[in-house]
């Protein structure tokens, strides 16, 4: 099987994030990259959007999702993330970077890089959940 991905760069959202008070008290930037493993093979072919894997539906899941979450660390929501993408829409693997600019003086932006599957998500894996 390929291993094609589709990009989603640059997600700019805004959320809770952080774990002192002042990051507490408002909303922080992230921004959010999303590399999307999937078979491109036969929509390439037929030029069919139906043959395509829809990255609408769970892109809009990640945006409202986050908008609405409180995390205290990158790492949880970068998971949460990567728990939509693959075991909500059934991506066969995502690699998830969530960056928060200004988050550490004289950086441009902290962050973390992951990847997943369906099956780091099993019903006996807790769900990242906000606090």
């Amino acid at each position: 099987m390929p291993q094609d991905a589709i990009e989603i760069q640059g997600l700019r959202l805004r959320c809770r994030i952080g774990c002192s008070g002042h990051e507490r008290r408002g909303l922080s930037d992230v921004v959010i990259d999303l590399w999307i493993t999937t078979d491109a093979s036969l929509a390439g072919d037929s030029d069919q959007l139906a043959d395509a894997w829809n990255y609408r539906t769970p892109t809009k899941a990640v945006i409202a999702a986050v908008e609405n979450s409180e995390f205290y660390t990158v790492e949880a929501l970068a998971t949460r993330i990567a728990h939509i993408v693959t075991a909500d829409h059934s991506a066969p693997s995502v690699r998830v970077r969530v960056t928060k600019p200004g988050a550490l003086r004289y950086a441009d932006t902290v962050g973390i890089t992951l990847t997943r599957t369906p099956a780091d998500f099993t019903p006996d894996t807790p769900e990242a959940v906000s606090p």
